[in-house]
């Protein structure tokens, strides 16, 4: 919450399976196209949100096989727990509200009653939510009779069905609208409530997110047709929100565009840097490129070519030092040669690269501090290196920017195994 002295330019609220991450795109390039968009442009100004009907177990299990980015704010299990930050501090006002007219114990006592309901894993219930699995067509009818059930026992619920068979059972007050209204209201409060707001989704629990007024919307193109129904019925002519064309995080990339929200093209979608035109440069725009060409260059997606290399030690200092995160020293020169001879070296391969928690700090007239966390993904798993680097901001040079001084070391649990194969 602290992030900013002012309010974000834009906060994106965005639920997880099936909108941030495609599930059928094995390379996962749709994220990686928003991922890259989002470090260079809008992680320096900006708050990312992710919305999930996930429980704290499930949320982490999904970090580890996709390539999600570190947002601002997490709002799990759906929208009975927010947390903030890398370290995922609870917001204790959140639950104490959440805490009114629920017991959870009666509604264990009354959902036993329903032998149409199986209670899913143990890792799915949590203090403010209740969850089971339901038939499609069984659904209404037990919705009903047991909101009635719970009602009579004193309970001031909301059953919520989604996903064709999942049935969570919440205290009135939660839910991922009610937490994004809750974290506008406390925005505001602090005069801090972002400039727009973009929410994001595809299933019946996320329909509360596009009720919450002045917020853009997208259903991105594979919306189920739980959402895709409450929108005839009680949003057809906002126009606010949209049904993007296309699906997951391309349509998320989509709605920036179309709400005029800010840049939409990823720079995984430029293919000549030096055309790439961009008003008030930020280094997190350099650090997104640069790695992107890494990867290009390594995947020989990119011309083999003297000139590239030329480009790279232009924009990196005479005497620039690169550490290893093994400790070795070395020029960035060196670097730069050692790179060359790596030309090709995962062509054919399922070697993808992206850079998180991208922060700069100005240290001085031309100087930047720049930390990030660079990942790397191979068949032989993930590999993650925490990223310290001091940039000189410089006129003369085509980016903007000159690299002087690189450090890293491992992020426990994600060092190489053939360290030596670790350039950059």
């Amino acid at each position: 919450m602290d992030k900013f002295n002012g309010p974000a330019r834009l906060m994106i609220v965005s639920d997880l399976d099936h909108t941030m991450v495609d599930h059928h795109d094995e390379e996962n390039l749709s994220l990686l196209r928003f991922n890259a968009l989002w470090e260079a442009y809008y992680r320096h100004n900006s708050l990312l949100v992710f919305s999930t009907g996930r429980s704290f177990t499930l949320y982490k299990e999904l970090r580890k096989e996709k390539p999600l980015l570190t947002p601002d704010i997490t709002i799990m299990s759906v929208g009975t727990e927010i947390t903030y930050g890398e370290a995922m501090i609870p917001d204790d006002g959140w639950e104490q509200y959440l805490n009114q007219k629920w017991d959870r114990n009666i509604v264990m006592e009354e959902t036993a009653n329903f032998s149409q309901m199986k209670l899913q894993a143990e890792s799915e219930q949590r203090p403010h939510k209740v969850s089971f699995y339901v038939e499609k067509k069984k659904a209404q009818e037990v919705t009903t009779a047991l909101a009635e059930r719970l009602q009579n026992r004193g309970l001031d619920v909301k059953i919520i069905y989604s996903g064709g068979v999942d049935l969570d059972i919440l205290p009135q007050g939660a839910g991922k609208g009610q937490a994004l209204a809750y974290l506008l209201k406390k925005f505001t409060a602090e005069g801090k409530r972002p400039a727009n707001t973009l929410v994001c989704g595809d299933s019946g629990n996320d329909a509360e997110l596009f009720s919450i007024p002045e917020v853009y919307g997208v259903m991105v193109n594979n919306a189920q047709e739980e959402l895709l129904q409450w929108y005839k019925e009680n949003a057809r002519d906002n126009p606010k929100i949209i049904h993007a064309s296309k699906k997951c995080a391309a349509g998320i990339i989509e709605a920036i565009g179309h709400f005029k929200l800010g840049l939409n093209k990823s720079p995984r979608d430029v293919m000549d840097f030096s055309e790439d035109k961009i008003d008030n440069i930020h280094p997190g725009h350099e650090v997104v490129k640069f790695y992107m060409f890494y990867e290009r260059w390594r995947r020989a997606e990119v011309e083999n070519s003297e000139h590239y290399m030329q480009n790279l030690k232009e924009v990196s200092h005479p005497s620039g030092t690169f550490v290893h995160p093994g400790g070795v020293e070395r020029s960035l020169y060196e670097c730069i040669d050692a790179m060359q001879k790596c030309y090709g070296d995962k062509q054919g391969k399922n070697f993808r690269l992206w850079v998180d928690r991208v922060s700069a700090t100005q240290i001085g007239s031309d100087a930047w501090l720049v930390k990030f966390d660079k990942w790397e993904s191979s068949e032989e798993g993930r590999n993650c290196c925490l990223v310290t680097a001091l940039l000189s901001s410089k006129s003369d040079v085509p980016s903007g920017f000159s690299w002087v001084h690189v450090h890293q070391t491992w992020l426990d649990g994600y060092a190489a195994a053939d360290k030596s194969a670790w350039l950059f």
